[in-house]
């Protein structure tokens, strides 16, 4: 029976999230702010954590932050009502798996719950990646241009890889959301396209020609102009 972890200071929210998992056949435990949630994910090792953003004293980008420095790579699905894409890229960027937005259905909610907890593993995770002078090394996570080297944040760095392990091959939006964040925006990929500015930036911080082509009205490919 997969365990899910509540963090919320809205009893109210908290007592229909509680409801709502418990009858999908989860087993739950809650808490109501950032200290009490690093103490129960300690205590219950929960598969999936669903956390609020906004709550006093410790919120939830610091138990984020804390989680993953201290290697935990527990499933995050972040609430919020910051529905603005820089919150998003912040929330993400810190460590979380997944974004929900209030006010949500529980249908909603019990559908990222279980996408997460479906998400296959990545297989070759280790092996280093080239293509057109463009290298990626997992094991130590150094990026580089020909022999020019730049510096990427987590979430860039995995959306690289996931181009690197796809060269040539046209990705659609959805395809990239779902395989690199695990989920998708529900149509919106304003998140994506951010990253994909991001990674141009650095890989062509050099003068050096373009890889990450747009493929209108479909997504992205890696690939050589001509």
């Amino acid at each position: 029976m997969p365990t899910v972890l509540i963090v919320d200071d809205d009893p109210k929210l908290l007592k229909m999230l509680r409801r709502t998992l418990a009858y999908e056949g989860f087993h739950v435990f809650s808490a109501t702010n950032g200290n009490e949630a690093l103490t129960e994910v300690q205590a219950h090792r929960p598969d999936v954590v669903v956390l609020d953003w906004l709550m006093p004293g410790l919120d939830g980008i610091g138990v984020v932050e804390r989680l993953r420095a201290a290697g935990d790579k527990t499933l995050i699905l972040m609430l919020t009502a910051r529905d603005a894409v820089e919150s998003r890229v912040e929330g993400l960027e810190t460590g979380a798996d997944d974004y929900l937005v209030k006010p949500f259905a529980p249908a909603e909610l019990l559908a990222r719950v279980h996408a997460l907890l479906r998400r296959p593993a990545v297989t070759g995770k280790d092996e280093a990646l080239t293509y057109a002078g463009l290298h990626l090394d997992p094991l130590t996570r150094e990026t580089r241009r020909g022999n020019r080297p730049f510096d990427l944040t987590s979430k860039e760095f995995e959306l690289l890889r996931y181009f690197l392990r796809h060269p040539r091959q046209v990705l659609s939006r959805e395809q990239i959301l779902q395989e690199v964040w695990g989920y998708d925006f529900g149509g919106d990929d304003n998140v994506l396209e951010v990253y994909v500015g991001y990674l141009r930036k650095k890989s062509e911080a050099g003068g050096e020609a373009r890889l990450i082509q747009t493929v209108r009205g479909v997504g992205y490919v890696l690939r050589e102009d001509g």
